[in-house]
């Protein structure tokens, strides 16, 4: 795998996945929903935006919205597009992938449920795949983590010092990333997935315990509270 110049315009583009149903959040679109005055989706936009590197955003969402995208989305950021997003997240970020230039260094993949992403964060993982390898944020796991069945059986108990929590932002270089969902999407439990199937290695990035996901009704009081927290150390 090729690495970028140190001395070349680097050149990062964005695909974020936010065109899910929201079934464990009640219907309710997750990207859209108010968290400390503003929708979800800005604050996972934002740490991206703010990447000196970042030169274009593809946001796929649910078709209707894609149809009729909120003002508030739409001038953002003259860097942003939008694109209809698919019937899976590993389809929508195909969309997403294929409305960004072709002339990028690196490709990173966002869920929009995640607002809690940092920029160091999403910097140091652009840095690791402008250096050919994939970068996943995430965090080692500190809970005994157990193998289960269908039948809520345990199954077994893995080695605790060997797993991670897999978030993201998840960067590649761009033609890895490309090649990979040009492919077989099947089983595509995540970005990374994909890609580590072509061959490439992928590091994991620690991104600390706070990255956390907005699934349910209860997450955005924690959110917040994080958001707060942030804010008071500033």
């Amino acid at each position: 795998m090729s690495r970028a110049h140190p001395g070349a315009s680097q050149r990062v583009g964005v695909a974020v996945a936010a065109a899910g149903t929201g079934e464990r959040m009640g219907g309710a679109r997750k990207p859209f929903l108010t968290l400390a005055g503003e929708p979800v989706l800005v604050h996972a936009l934002r740490p991206f935006l703010a990447e000196r590197r970042v030169v274009a955003v593809a946001v796929a969402l649910e078709e209707a919205d894609a149809a009729s995208p909120p003002s508030w989305l739409t001038r953002l950021d003259r860097r942003i597009r939008v694109v209809a997003g698919g019937p899976t997240r590993a389809e929508s970020v195909r969309r997403a992938l294929a409305a960004l230039p072709e002339d990028l260094d690196v490709v990173a993949v966002h869920d929009a449920a995640r607002p809690l992403v940092t920029a160091e964060v999403v910097a140091r993982c652009i840095d690791v795949a402008l250096g050919g390898e994939g970068a996943v944020a995430g965090c080692p796991a500190v809970d005994t983590m157990k193998d289960v069945g269908p039948d809520r059986l345990v199954a077994g108990t893995p080695d605790r010092a060997r797993l991670w929590h897999a978030h993201t932002p998840q960067v590649f270089p761009a033609s890895a990333l490309r090649q990979a969902y040009a492919g077989d999407l099947e089983g595509a439990t995540d970005d990374a997935y994909l890609v580590a199937r072509e061959g490439l290695s992928v590091r994991m990035v620690d991104e600390g315990p706070s990255n956390l996901k907005v699934t349910r009704p209860e997450d955005l009081p924690l959110a917040e509270a994080v958001l707060r927290a942030r804010a008071g150390r500033a």
